[in-house]
Parts: structure tokens; sequence; C-alpha cells
């Protein structure tokens, strides 16, 4: 802590040596005439004066420390302080002996610059008189000590409290902060109830395109079937099946002996001799007459080429470069050439001459042999 040098020592007549120099004869302002009642007679003697100055306060050291001035005192209020310390502890000194209160004095340049008690913050109220002048003393001394912080607006509203317009602008900012939590919570709520009701009405869209896919497939394998029956009704319409009252007794590539390439070339429609032979589809009559093993025989060509054979014939109905329509009579069933009875042998080959299967041929015109 700081330390100041000792005030001087009061006087005492208690003092042995009081009257002898101890103490100078002490008169002026500070503290009186000092009378000593009763003191055998002795000549009254006063009080020197003591005035706290630089050279007898020893500097205050930290926070309050005494700046030099010109006029050698110091403007800090803690040289008052200090000087009032001194002087209220010499002066109680010389009271704690029964003697008269001492007055103290101040310097002007000092109580010059001492502010006004009623202007400090908190202490002005002790000194109200009810006026209205101290009645606005008391209002700004319990008015904040500082207004950092407030804005133009929040003072316009009545607002002086820094304190309190902080843990205003706190509340508000975490109510921002909540409000902006909730506002995203509720974003990612929407956002997955969004795509949650995307995905579905994906999945019902996809469901719902292939419901009509496989609807449109269906359809349209039923519109080729029907197309296909139709196509085989017009050619059924333009194709006729050769004979009537028949039974297939051989077919086509059948292994036997009885043939000569050893397997039947054609389809054998066994049927009554004299049964008529029709035209299985428009052509031109190529060649008809005797063909040995064939017997009697009529080959048709058609537009495309290819050739129709009827074999084996009683009689023949047409000639050669005659134009023939489909169910026209042709010739007639018989047992001409190598055959074990009367029978059509119906043989078809490409336009190049090769040999095929005529129930296959027929089938593949709509007809059903």
């Amino acid at each position: 802590m700081a330390s100041n040098k000792p005030a001087p020592e009061a006087p005492s007549r208690f003092h042995p040596d009081y009257g002898t120099g101890y103490g100078a004869e002490f008169t002026g302002e500070f503290g009186g005439d000092l009378r000593t009642d009763g003191n055998n007679g002795e000549p009254e003697r006063g009080w020197d004066e003591w005035n706290p100055t630089e050279e007898s306060v020893r500097p205050v050291r930290g926070r309050h420390r005494v700046a030099k001035q010109r006029n050698g005192l110091a403007r800090s209020s803690t040289v008052l302080g200090v000087g009032v310390m001194a002087a209220v502890g010499a002066g109680g000194m010389a009271t704690a002996q029964g003697k008269p209160p001492v007055s103290i004095s101040v310097p002007d340049a000092i109580t010059d610059n001492l502010p006004d008690a009623k202007s400090l913050p908190g202490v002005g109220s002790l000194f109200s008189d009810g006026s209205q002048a101290d009645k606005a003393e008391i209002a700004a001394a319990s008015a904040p000590l500082t207004t950092a912080g407030i804005t133009t607006a929040e003072v316009e509203q009545g607002t002086t409290d820094a304190g309190e317009v902080l843990r205003a602008r706190i509340l508000q900012q975490a109510e921002q902060q909540q409000d902006a939590a909730d506002a995203e919570a509720r974003a990612a709520q929407e956002k997955e109830a969004a795509e949650k009701a995307a995905a579905e009405a994906k999945k019902q869209q996809d469901k719902a395109e292939a419901k009509v896919a496989a609807e449109k497939k269906k359809a349209e394998e039923e519109a080729k079937k029907k197309a296909e029956a139709l196509r085989l009704a017009k050619l059924a319409a333009s194709y006729a099946i050769p004979t009537s009252s028949y039974t297939i007794t051989s077919t086509f590539g059948q292994a036997g002996s009885m043939w000569s390439s050893g397997h039947h070339t054609g389809l054998d429609f066994a049927a009554p001799t004299g049964t008529p032979i029709k035209a299985i589809h428009g052509g031109t009559v190529k060649s008809a007459g005797w063909s040995g093993s064939y017997g009697y025989r009529t080959v048709l060509e058609l537009d495309n080429g290819t050739e129709l054979w009827f074999c084996h014939q009683s009689s023949i109905g047409v000639s050669v470069g005659q134009k023939v329509t489909t169910g026209e009579t042709i010739g007639r069933v018989g047992a001409t050439g190598n055959v074990t009875g009367p029978h059509l042998h119906l043989e078809v080959h490409t336009a190049d001459g090769t040999g095929i299967d005529p129930m296959a041929w027929l089938r593949g015109k709509g007809l059903n042999p």
C-alpha cells in the first residue's frame, strides 16, 4: 500500500516538556486560539497551521498517483483525501484530549476544482430539498452511468438501460436463431415429404406406364393374331383344298420301298375314282398329259413361279397355256401310273424346282387338309 509521511504531532498539555519549546506557539487560522484553563497561570498557546503540500506528502503509487501541476498542487482528489486525513488525524489527536473542535482549512486552488457534490451520480439525492431542479438532478443521478450501444431508435422508444438493451438483443438473437432452426427443420421436413411424394408419384407413374405397356403389348399381339387370321382367311378364300371326300394316306418324306427315291415326295389324298380335282390357286397350265410313273399329270404354275403337280388322274380337263382360277376343276382322281389304289398325289415345287412339304405349304395358305 502507498504510505504518506506522518502528520506533525499535536502539542499536548500533558507532555513533560510542554511550554519549554515542545510544540511551537500555535496561533492562526488552524485550530484558532487554544486556551489552557487551569494551567498554573501559564500563558495560553496556539497551534501552528499545517497544510499538506507536495513536500510534506509522499506521492501515492498505483491508480491514483498524484500528478505534478504548474502551481505545485494536484488536481486529483487524492491529494484532498490525503490532506483531509492528515488534518483530521492531527485534529483528532487534539480533540481526543478534550480540546475544542479544530477547523480545517483547504487551499482555494483545490476547492475551486472540486465538483459539486449534488452533481455526482447517486449522491445528489442526499442533498435534495424537494425543488424541481433537485428532482431533475436526482433523475440524472439515477440514470444509467452509460448508454453505450443504445441506438437512436431505442432511445426514441424510451430505452435508456444499456444492460437491458443488451439483454433484449441477446434474447432477440436467440429467438431469431431458434426461428431459423425451426425454419430449417420445417424446410427439411417439407423437402423429405416432397421427395417421398415424388418417389410415390414416380412409382405410381411407372406402374401405370407398365400397365399401359402391357395392355399395349397384349393389344398388339391380339391385333397381330387377328391380322394373321384375316390374312389366312383371305388366303383361304383365294386358295382351296384340291379334292373332297379324301383321306390322307401318305405324307412328305415318308420312307418306303414303294418309291424309287426311297421316300415319299408328295402328299396323297385317297378318294374314289372320278372325284373332281380343283385348282388350288389361280395360275397357268404349264403341262398336261402322261408322265410315266406319275400317270396322267397336270402341272399348274402360279404367278410367283411355284409349281403344283396333280398326278395319277383318271382324266385331264385342261390344256397347256390355259388360265384357271381358284376352285376350278382341272381333272379327276384315278389310279394311273405307279399306284396301289385311286388317289391324288400332290407335289409342290419352288421356282428353282426344289420339292417342299405340301402339308406345310397348304397350312401356310390358311388351309388345313
